[in-house]
C-alpha cells in the first residue's frame, strides 16, 4: 500500500492564560474598558470592581501573589481571560462565533444584515424611552412573550450625592422596571455586574443592554468556552457609543461652571452638543469639547462605536430624532425585530430614509477604530490605512 504525504492536523493551543496575562496585557496597558466580564466570570470571587468616579475597573483581591498574579490562575483557572473582550484575538473570535466569518476591511461598523429606523408603537414606551424607545420596547416585548425572564440594564441612584443621574447596574423583570431605567445618562454603568443579583433571583434567561465593550463579552465567552457563566445570556442589545464620561462631569463642569445641579436635570442627549433639559423647563447646550477632559479612561482606546457583537445595535444619531437607528446583526436579532413588527409593538422605516445617520454611523465607527493602538492585536485595525 502506497504511503501518502499528509500533513498532521495542528493541535489547538491549550488556553492557559490567566489573571497575570490579563493584568499586564489589558488592565494596566490602557485597553481595559471596565466592562467587568472578568469579574462576573471569576468562580473564586477574587476579582473586585470599583464602580466609582476615576475608577470603573477590576482589581485583584487576594494578597498572596499581589495585584498582578493569581493563586487560582497558577493552578489552572483561566476564566477571566476567557471572558475578556479586549484580550488577544477577541474581535475575530466573536465574529466567528456569531457570523461564521471575520469582518471584512470595508465593514468598519461590524457585520450586519440590515439598518432600520424604528420606534416603539406604545405611546408610553415611546415617550419614556430615548430616541424612539426601541430598547425599552424590545425588553418589554421579550419579557411579556417569555423569551427572557430578566434584563441587565442601568438605572439611577435614588438617594445620596448621585441621586437622579448616577448610573448604576440593575436587574429589570417588569415593564415598570424597564421604563424606570429608560433614557441615556452618558456616564458609565457596568451593567454586567448585576449578573449575580439576577442569578440569586433565579433568573436563567437574560438580556444584556450595554455599551459595545459589554456586548462583546458573551460571544467572546461562548467562543472561548467560558462555561456556565455564559449560558444565561440570551439576547444582546448594544448601544452606539463613542465614549462615556466620568461621573465627576456633573459636579465639576455642569454645576460649577453652569449652575446645573444634577438633581434638577430631567433629560440629557447628545446631538453634536450636550443637550440638557431642566426641571423648571430650561434647556441648555454645552460644547462637547468642554466635556472631553472628563472622558472615562476606559474609552480612550475603545475601537467599537457600533456595538458590533450585539444581536441588535441601537442609537439616536442622525436627523430623525424620534426614531432609533437600528442595526440588525444576527439571526436572533432579525427574528425579534420581525416578530415585534408582526405584533405591532414597533414601527419601522428603511435606514436609507435618514442617509445622514447611516453615513455618520460609518464615520464614527471608523473614527473609533482608529483609537485602537498599533501595538495591540492587529486584527482590530483591519481596514485602516
Amino acid at each position: 500500500m502506497a504511503l501518502t504525504d499528509t500533513a498532521p492536523t495542528p493541535r489547538k493551543e491549550r488556553w492557559s492564560y490567566q489573571w497575570k496575562e490579563l493584568h499586564s496585557e489589558v488592565i494596566t496597558s490602557g485597553l481595559c474598558t471596565g466592562c467587568a466580564g472578568c469579574v462576573i466570570s471569576c468562580p473564586h470571587d477574587v476579582i473586585g470592581y470599583e464602580h466609582l468616579p476615576g475608577a470603573y475597573r477590576p482589581f485583584h483581591l487576594e494578597e498572596e501573589l499581589g495585584p498582578d498574579d493569581c493563586v487560582h490562575g497558577q493552578k489552572g483557572c483561566t476564566s477571566c481571560t476567557r471572558a475578556c473582550p479586549r484580550f488577544r484575538m477577541w474581535e475575530p473570535e466573536a465574529d466567528m462565533h456569531l457570523h461564521g466569518r471575520t469582518r471584512r476591511p470595508d465593514e468598519m461598523a461590524g457585520i450586519y444584515s440590515d439598518i432600520l429606523l424604528t420606534r416603539a408603537a406604545d405611546e408610553r414606551v415611546y415617550e419614556t424611552g430615548q430616541d424612539g424607545g426601541l430598547v425599552s420596547a424590545i425588553l418589554i416585548w421579550c419579557l411579556e412573550n417569555d423569551i427572557i425572564d430578566g434584563a441587565l440594564v442601568s438605572g439611577v441612584e435614588s438617594d445620596g450625592a448621585g441621586a437622579g443621574w448616577k448610573a448604576v447596574p440593575m436587574v429589570a423583570t417588569t415593564a415598570e422596571e424597564v421604563l424606570a431605567g429608560a433614557g441615556s445618562r452618558y456616564t458609565y454603568s457596568a451593567n454586567t455586574t448585576a449578573y449575580d443579583e439576577a442569578r440569586e433571583r433565579g433568573l436563567e434567561r437574560l438580556a444584556l443592554v450595554g455599551m459595545s465593550c459589554q456586548t462583546s463579552i458573551a460571544p467572546v465567552m461562548w467562543h472561548r468556552k467560558a462555561g456556565k457563566v455564559s449560558k444565561p445570556f440570551k439576547l444582546n442589545i448594544g448601544l452606539l457609543c463613542s465614549k462615556s464620561f466620568d461621573d465627576a462631569l456633573f459636579d465639576e463642569l455642569f454645576e460649577v461652571k453652569y449652575g446645573l445641579r444634577r438633581e434638577d436635570i430631567v433629560k440629557m442627549n447628545i446631538k453634536g452638543v450636550f443637550q440638557v433639559w431642566m426641571r423648571n423647563g430650561d434647556y441648555h447646550e454645552i460644547d462637547l469639547k468642554e466635556c472631553h477632559a472628563w472622558t472615562r479612561d476606559g474609552c480612550h482606546h475603545c475601537p467599537d462605536f457600533a456595538a458590533e457583537h450585539a444581536d441588535i445595535s441601537t442609537g439616536g444619531i442622525g436627523d430623525a430624532t424620534d426614531w432609533t437607528l437600528t442595526i440588525v446583526r444576527t439571526e436572533l436579532g432579525r427574528a425579534v425585530i420581525d416578530a415585534m413588527v408582526a405584533d405591532g409593538a414597533i414601527e419601522t422605516r428603511p435606514g436609507d430614509d435618514d442617509p445622514g445617520a447611516v453615513a455618520l454611523l460609518h464615520k464614527l465607527a471608523r473614527k473609533s477604530r482608529e483609537r485602537w493602538p498599533t501595538w495591540a492585536e492587529s486584527s482590530v485595525r483591519v481596514g485602516l490605512d
